[in-house]
């Protein structure tokens, strides 16, 4: 069955993003951690986009992907921007970027088709988890945490959750310091 993940990194006090937007924290972050727990950061990724048959984000999300990369990353992977705003749309072999503005709850049907037998990543931003998670169409968060604090910025949700807390399902700490949790979502917004 198709799960909509919401899989990101975060800083250590909640933010995925500084204010503008820009990502250096993350970027340029280079840590260690030797304890026998340690499993190598390399490959995690490989592994969750290898279930990934869909992706979804907001336009800010998109814009950084479009400027900060050299090419397109999700080649032969349908990928939605939810935007209202004309936006320029990436050129390659296998890109194929769908811009859609309305509810998350409309556009989620599409979402489900395109993914196939796979998952749906919800890419980000905190606004476009928050829509999911609103619409009870957000099964699952998978959030890194770099052992950095930012103070300010992007939160990870932009705003309290619908339905209790979240569950714990698993978490991994790696070789550069950075930690993943995983938890579970309540199917269905209160």
């Amino acid at each position: 069955m198709i799960r909509a993940q919401y899989y990101c990194a975060m800083s250590l006090d909640g933010f995925i993003a500084e204010s503008d937007d820009t990502l250096q924290w993350l970027m340029g972050y280079e840590g260690s951690y030797e304890g026998r727990d340690a499993v190598p950061m390399k490959g995690t990724y490989d592994e969750f986009y290898d279930g990934v048959g869909a992706l979804v984000s907001g336009s800010a999300t998109f814009e950084f992907v479009i400027n900060e990369l050299d090419e397109w990353p999700y080649s032969d992977k349908p990928y939605w921007v939810l935007t209202s705003r004309d936006l320029p749309e990436p050129q390659g072999d296998g890109v194929d970027v769908r811009f859609a503005s309305g509810s998350v709850r409309e556009l989620y049907p599409d979402l489900v088709e395109a993914a196939g037998e796979d998952n749906l990543w919800v890419v980000g931003g905190g606004n476009v988890a928050s829509q999911f998670a609103d619409e009870g169409l957000l099964d699952e968060v998978i959030a890194t945490v770099v052992p950095v604090a930012l103070g300010a910025g992007k939160p990870l949700f932009d705003r309290r959750l619908p339905g209790g807390p979240m569950r714990l399902t698993g978490s991994r700490t790696f070789d550069t310091g950075m930690v993943e949790l995983r938890y579970e979502l309540d199917s269905e917004a209160d």
